[in-house]
């Protein structure tokens, strides 16, 4: 099956208040995440994923310890990092809704720890990749960082929050600056309705 680039969940501009501008998704969406698409599509064209589903793809192709991953991979997982990306983004983020707020500091020992440490796994993160709240297969919740496309799936876990920390997704707006860019998305620009509702 084709794949198609899902529309934005809201406006181009609608993010713009809480620090990410209407060219940044231009860029990001309209052609970063396009190109994956369109890549990944004319890669599976003739193979054995052709018809399979998007999660299949990315658990079927990933190469554990592989110091680069292939190119069916490389565009289905980021195909799909990014879908969940726009989607644990919202124009009004809104207050941390109580069952994953207590989830949070259960696990991290407030929301504050939980968003430092957040912080600290996507600064620490060389290179081009993401980081990650995710529930782990044992139903706790960890925060973990990933090279390049490489998500939560690949590793049996359960993504609730990623945060996409290559440089075209911050770059306009923040430069090199990605400490910055990681607490703006945490302060001003998570949708925690969507993070809850994925646990």
């Amino acid at each position: 099956m084709a794949f198609t680039l899902p529309d934005l969940p809201y406006s181009h501009d609608a993010l713009s208040s809480g620090g990410m501008s209407r060219e940044t998704l231009e860029f990001h969406h309209d052609k970063h995440h396009k190109a994956y698409v369109d890549k990944l599509n004319e890669l599976i064209a003739g193979t054995e994923w052709e018809n399979a589903s998007l999660e299949e793809i990315v658990k079927g192709t990933y190469q554990d310890g592989a110091v680069a991953q292939n190119g069916i991979f490389n565009n289905a997982s980021q195909h799909w990092n990014h879908t969940q990306f726009w989607e644990m983004m919202g124009p009004n983020p809104g207050k941390i809704p109580g069952n994953l707020e207590a989830a949070l500091i259960e696990s991290f020992g407030s929301v504050a720890d939980f968003k430092k440490k957040f912080t600290e796994a996507g600064v620490g993160q060389f290179g081009s990749g993401w980081a990650w709240l995710v529930r782990n297969s044992q139903g706790g919740l960890e925060i973990t960082k990933t090279e390049n496309g490489v998500n939560p799936l690949c590793k049996g876990q359960t993504a609730l929050l990623g945060c996409d920390v290559w440089e075209h997704s911050y770059y306009i707006d923040f430069r090199n600056a990605r400490p910055k860019y990681l607490e703006n998305f945490l302060e001003n620009l998570v949708n925690w309705e969507n993070v809850a509702s994925r646990m």
